[in-house]
């Protein structure tokens, strides 16, 4: 599917949907900017629109129509064979968290970003880009005015729905250390690691974005204006706030599996402490009975009146007395 919008320099949409054959003129209109997204095209639409309109590099255009694992940013300066106009690629990934799954899905957002001109480019629908072209329609902040505005929005759409992901990941934390304190289970193990996993996952997709973002923030491309780069600057705040974030999880993960090992370590002590009392508290037990379980002609002990019933006080007595012994040392309390 293609979405194509041309604006004018005060943001306002100046036409829609625009016929194919139609945007090399608009290109060349310096009071226009040419906002193109494609969702899913076909490798028909993918060929036309990258190469016979925009004339991109094929680098950047194979960059885009393969997955990268990493996001990246490149600058792409045409020489003199080169038809296209100096633009900057970008890949970008955005993050949703399913509590069901327990897993982070990331969906790839690739940018050509021109003078007055914006090429998006995804595969799967993205709430960034159906926000942000929402905004740009209804033109009441005017950020449809220059491509490195829209282009920023996009990035700050894609960073704020980072936050309820992680709110996600926050209870599922919560929830995880409550079952390793109360009732930790082999279950609960697993969905630790599990967690512990993704988080790193997650780190894994933050950390090359908070490199392609900083290098925004610094200001190093010329196509974005000067006074918008503070605002890029506050982008990468946000971004590095969710890595932080993103350390804390991981650091209390790694306390919740401490306390899930410290806990089922305590619980097979109880239980070689139970076993242990028992085969302790029975010694007596056990050995009078093992004693008089000989069977020798000559033990006196055998020809007593009253032989059975002494012998089974001194093992109850004896009993008793090792559980009040250990009773009273506290070595029976739980």
């Amino acid at each position: 599917m293609i979405r194509s919008f041309a604006f004018t320099t005060q943001g306002r949409l100046h036409s829609k949907d625009i016929e194919t054959f139609l945007m090399p003129t608009l290109l060349a209109d310096t009071n226009l900017f040419l906002w193109v997204d494609l969702e899913k095209p076909t490798p028909e639409e993918t060929k036309f629109l990258l190469e016979d309109v925009f004339h991109f590099h094929p680098l950047s255009i194979e960059d885009c129509v393969m997955v990268s694992p990493s996001p990246k940013v490149e600058e792409y300066i045409p020489k003199e064979e080169d038809r296209f106009t100096p633009y900057l690629f970008m890949v970008i990934h955005a993050v949703d968290y399913s509590r069901k799954d327990g897993v982070f899905a990331t969906s790839e957002l690739n940018f050509f970003l021109g003078k007055n001109f914006l090429v998006t480019y995804h595969e799967v629908p993205l709430r960034s880009v159906s926000s942000t072209e929402e905004r740009c329609m209804k033109s009441t902040v005017h950020i449809a005015r220059a491509p490195d505005r829209v282009a920023h929005n996009l990035l700050d759409s894609i960073v704020e729905n980072y936050k309820p992901a992680l709110e996600e990941l926050s209870l599922e934390i919560a929830e995880l250390e409550n079952q390793a304190l109360q009732k930790p289970t082999r279950g609960t193990l697993n969905r630790i690691l599990q967690i512990k996993k993704e988080v790193l996952h997650l780190r894994q997709i933050i950390g090359p974005q908070r490199e392609v973002l900083a290098r925004f923030a610094r200001g190093e491309f010329k196509l974005i204006r000067a006074h918008l780069v503070p605002y890029y600057r506050n982008v990468y705040d946000g971004l590095f706030h969710i890595s932080e974030l993103a350390q804390n999880y991981t650091d209390s993960l790694t306390g919740i599996l401490q306390v899930y090992l410290n806990m089922s370590s305590n619980q097979t002590g109880e239980v070689v402490k139970l076993l242990t009392m028992i085969t302790v508290i029975t010694t007596p037990m056990m050995m009078i009975g093992t004693w008089y379980g000989m069977n020798f002609t000559n033990m006196p002990e055998t020809d007593w009146k009253h032989g059975y019933l002494l012998i089974a006080f001194v093992t109850a007595i004896s009993t008793w007395l090792t559980y009040w012994y250990f009773k009273r040392r506290g070595w029976l309390k739980r």
